[in-house]
C-alpha cells in the first residue's frame, strides 16, 4: 500500500523545514521532498580547499536571548545546537565610499547604535533617535514579529516609503546614504521600496548580530536532524514534477523518477511561478495568475569567493557594504556594464589557526539576468552537471578580475595575498536555489502597491499551502515567520500562539 502523510512538502528551503518540523511537533505525520543533492535552499554552502562558504546567510540578527529569531529558533529547538559568534558591537556593517576613507559603522544595540554614529554626524543624534524609533515602531506592528500578538497587518505602515522617511530624518545626504546602505539585504529599489521592508531588515541586526560558525547550512541541518526525531521523512533527488488531483483535490505529487507521494495537505516551498506551473492554469483565477505573473525579480548577484593565502589579510569581524558615491545608494542594483561593481558587500572569515588573520572571503554584487540569458538553457549542478562551455568561463573570470579589480583599492596588492578564486552567477543561483531568474529575495516590492506583491499562504485549492520568501518577506526572519503564519492556517492561530506562550512562560522559569 502507497504511504499516505498528513503534509507534504514540496522544497526544504528553511520556510519548508520551519514548516515542516512545527507540524512534525504537533505529532502529524510528515515527508519533505528536495530535488537538489543539498537541502537548505539558501542555506546552502558550499567546501573548496578545506574551506565552507556560504550561498546565502552570510550573518543573522535577532540571536541573542529574549529576541524573536532565538525565540523562533527555540520552539525549533535548534538553538542550543547553533555555532555562532557575535559580530563587532561597534561596527557589525561598515559602509564605505569611494574617495572617502571613512568607515561608518552600523553598531549593535539601538543607544550604541546612535552613539557611534554621532561621532560623524555630532549635530543628527536626536535625527539618529528619530531613525531607530521609526524602525522599531514599524516592526512592532509588523504580525508575528515579536513571536505572538498581531495577526493583521497596518495598511498605512504598508505604505510608508523608504526614501519619503529616511529624507524626513535628516536632509543630510551622506547620513541618507548610511542608514540606507546595507540595501543589498532587500535588494533595494530605495526609491519605491516600503519602509517595512528596510525596517525588518535592519532592526534584527541592530538588536545582534552574529555569524554561523562553519556556514548557514547548520541551521538546515539541525532542523533536519529534528525533523528526523519526529519522524518526518525527508527525501533529496526527488524533484517533484507534477501534482496529481481528484477532480479539485490535490491527492498526491510524483516526482521525476515516477515516484508518487500521497498526502492529506501539501506546502509547497517552490519558487511560486513553479508552483503555479504545476497546479496548471486552469485550476488558477486568471486574476491572480495575472498578477504573480506581472511581478519583476529582484536582481540577481554575481559572487566572488576568494581562498587566501595565510597570514596575509588581517581578518575584520564585519561586513563592509562599499559604493562609488553615496547618491548611488538609492538605485545601487540599477548599474553600467562599463563601470561595474559599481558596488559590493565584502566578509571574512578567520583562520583556524590563527584567528587574527583571514583565510577567505567572500564579495557579492548586483548582476542582472540578462548578463547571463545566453546561458539560460543550461544547467549545471551537482547532480546534474553540464558545462556551460569556454566562453561562460571566460565571461566569469572576466567579472571575477574586475571585482578584485575594485577590491584592491580597499585592500592593496589583494591579488598577492590569493590562492584561488571560485565564482557563482545568476545562473548558480537559479539551479540550484530555484529561484526565478535567480533573484536573491523574491519580487520588487512598492510602497505604491504593497498588496500586490503579497500571498496569502492558503491558495485556491483547499488543501494546498504556500510558504518561502516569494509568499511574504524574505531573509531568515522573515521565512521563518512566514512557515509559522503557513501552519496558522493549517492548525489555527489560537493553537501556534499558545505553543509559543508555553515555550516563553517556561523560558522565563527557566531563567
Amino acid at each position: 500500500m502507497k504511504k499516505e502523510y498528513d503534509i507534504l512538502v514540496i522544497g526544504s528551503g528553511l520556510g519548508g523545514l520551519v514548516s515542516a518540523l512545527i507540524l512534525a511537533k504537533e505529532g502529524l505525520k510528515v515527508c519533505v521532498l528536495e530535488k537538489n543533492n543539498q537541502y537548505g535552499g539558501n542555506l546552502q554552502t558550499f567546501s573548496r580547499n578545506k574551506l565552507i562558504f556560504d550561498t546565502g546567510v552570510h550573518y543573522l540578527g535577532g540571536l541573542s536571548k529574549g529576541q524573536n529569531l532565538n525565540r523562533f529558533f527555540s520552539y525549533l529547538e535548534i538553538m542550543d545546537d547553533l555555532e555562532i559568534h557575535q559580530m563587532d558591537l561597534n561596527g557589525f556593517d561598515k559602509i564605505t565610499f569611494n574617495g572617502d576613507d571613512t568607515e561608518y559603522p552600523h553598531a549593535q544595540g539601538y543607544e550604541n547604535f546612535v552613539f557611534q554614529l554621532s561621532r560623524f554626524f555630532p549635530h543628527e543624534k536626536e535625527n539618529l533617535e528619530r531613525y531607530c524609533e521609526g524602525v522599531q515602531y514599524v516592526c512592532n506592528h509588523f504580525p508575528r514579529y515579536n513571536v505572538v500578538g498581531k495577526d493583521h497587518y497596518n495598511e498605512e505602515i504598508l505604505h510608508l516609503n523608504t526614501r519619503r522617511f529616511i529624507e524626513s530624518i535628516t536632509s543630510d545626504k551622506k547620513l541618507q546614504a548610511i542608514l540606507l546602505g546595507s540595501n543589498f539585504l532587500y535588494g533595494g529599489d530605495s526609491e519605491n521600496t516600503p519602509f517595512y521592508v528596510h525596517a525588518l531588515t535592519v532592526n534584527s541586526c541592530i538588536q545582534s548580530a552574529y555569524k554561523c560558525v562553519k556556514g548557514g547550512s547548520q541551521i538546515s541541518k539541525l532542523l533536519i536532524r529534528k525533523l528526523r526525531e519526529y519522524g518526518a521523512d525527508v527525501h533529496k533527488h526527488s524533484e517533484v514534477s507534477e501534482m496529481i488531483f481528484n477532480e479539485d483535490v490535490l491527492v498526491a505529487v510524483r516526482t521525476k523518477t515516477g515516484k508518487e507521494y500521497a498526502a492529506k495537505k501539501f506546502i509547497s516551498n517552490m519558487e511560486i511561478r513553479s508552483t503555479l506551473k504545476l497546479i496548471n492554469e486552469k485550476r488558477l483565477r486568471k486574476s491572480f495568475l495575472n498578477r504573480v505573473l506581472s511581478w519583476e525579480p529582484i536582481s540577481s548577484c554575481f559572487s566572488v569567493y576568494i581562498v587566501l593565502k595565510p597570514g596575509n589579510i588581517p581578518y575584520f569581524n564585519h561586513n563592509i557594504y562599499h559604493y562609488s558615491c553615496s547618491e548611488q545608494v538609492w538605485n545601487a542594483y540599477q548599474y553600467k556594464n562599463e563601470t561595474w561593481p559599481e558596488t559590493y558587500m565584502l566578509s571574512s572569515t578567520p583562520s583556524k589557526h590563527h584567528p587574527e588573520f583571514a583565510e577567505s572571503m567572500t564579495a557579492i554584487t548586483y548582476m542582472d539576468f540578462d548578463e547571463v540569458k545566453k546561458w539560460e538553457k543550461t544547467v549545471n549542478t551537482v547532480t546534474d552537471e553540464h558545462e556551460r562551455g569556454k566562453e561562460y568561463e571566460k565571461f566569469k573570470q572576466e567579472k571575477a578580475n574586475r571585482m578584485i579589480d575594485a577590491l584592491e583599492k580597499k585592500i592593496p596588492d589583494l591579488r598577492q595575498s590569493i590562492k584561488h578564486i571560485y565564482t557563482s552567477s545568476p545562473l548558480s543561483y537559479r539551479d540550484y536555489i530555484g529561484s526565478f531568474e535567480g533573484n536573491m529575495y523574491g519580487y520588487i516590492k512598492s510602497s505604491e502597491t504593497p498588496l500586490k506583491t503579497m500571498v496569502s499562504p492558503r491558495t485556491k485549492i483547499d488543501n494546498l499551502f504556500l510558504t518561502g520568501q516569494t509568499v511574504n518577506m524574505h531573509g531568515i526572519l522573515g521565512v521563518t515567520i512566514g512557515a509559522f503564519n503557513t501552519c496558522a492556517e493549517i492548525l489555527g492561530k489560537g493553537l501556534i500562539d499558545d505553543r509559543l506562550k508555553k515555550m516563553d512562560t517556561k523560558s522565563d522559569k527557566e531563567s
